[in-house]
């Protein structure tokens, strides 16, 4: 069946075999480039991953004669896996993590000796600690150090993104959202809004207060608010709730559903 198919297709109608679709263009060196990463894409999404599609997308990100970009792709095809087999439970016979056991802590470990070695590629470095983070292990925090104090804008991008998953970076988060680099700014918003950092709250507040703001950052800001200080999130955001723009639209009803599992929402919330 051909990639494309899937690319245009929601995952929920895929057919079952969907990822031995996937795992034919991995393995096969004959395939396009193109269509190669396309495959890497798709094989990380729930609907597909399994132990042999990870396996194989660890083989690929270990390959050093595979192209450098379809490495950086399976590298960030993993990270959705490993979130989910991080909070889910094993225990469960009736929903369990896509990936076994055994294969998570593979993954952890091969990532990790990967990131280590000289010989990968910066970018498949970036894209390995990147994953990663989504199941936090002691290590990530000294990488996340040493990639923050680097000196290199796109180390610092990876740090700030990592940082959203490993907690401990509230004055690294802070300092980040005074930076005028968009993407680490957003990433910095985003961050500050996962871990509820409240000296953030200023900030946020000012961006979604102010028209000039780039609407990647605006709705980085939108989510933040819900999280940071739901009370106050409700009155801060009216003005947008009824929004021409539908992700923003979207981005407030979501903030505000948010918002309202909090105790101390405002009655205008409900």
């Amino acid at each position: 069946m051909d990639l494309e198919f899937f690319v245009e297709t929601p995952p929920w109608d895929w057919p079952q075999d969907a990822g031995e679709t996937f795992q034919k263009a991995l393995t096969d060196k004959k395939v396009e480039e193109s269509k190669r990463i396309i495959a890497a894409e798709l094989a990380g999404d729930p609907a597909a991953i399994n132990d042999t599609l990870a396996a194989t997308l660890l083989e690929v990100i270990g390959d050093g004669t595979e192209p450098e970009e379809l490495r950086t792709r399976a590298a960030i095809s993993l990270g959705p896996a490993l979130d989910e087999a991080d909070i889910g439970d094993y225990d469960d016979p009736d929903d369990p993590p896509a990936i076994s056991q055994s294969m998570f802590g593979n993954i952890q470990e091969t990532l990790h000796k990967l990131y280590l070695d000289p010989r990968t590629p910066k970018q498949v470095q970036r894209r390995i600690l990147e994953a990663a983070v989504r199941a936090p292990e002691a290590w990530h925090k000294d990488a996340i150090r040493t990639s923050y104090a680097s000196g290199d804008r796109e180390w610092l991008l990876t740090a700030i993104f990592a940082m959203r998953f490993v907690k401990g970076f509230d004055r690294e988060i802070l300092e980040a959202l005074k930076n005028p680099d968009p993407e680490i700014h957003t990433e910095a918003v985003q961050a500050a809004g996962n871990w509820e950092v409240d000296a953030a709250w200023p900030h946020v507040k000012r961006l979604i207060q102010d028209k000039r703001t780039p609407k990647p950052l605006l709705l980085a800001a939108i989510g933040a608010a819900g999280d940071i200080r739901p009370s106050q999130a409700g009155e801060l955001l009216k003005d947008l709730a009824d929004s021409g723009d539908e992700d923003i639209a979207e981005a407030v009803e979501e903030a505000i559903l948010m918002a309202s599992g909090s105790e101390d929402v405002d009655d205008e919330f409900d």
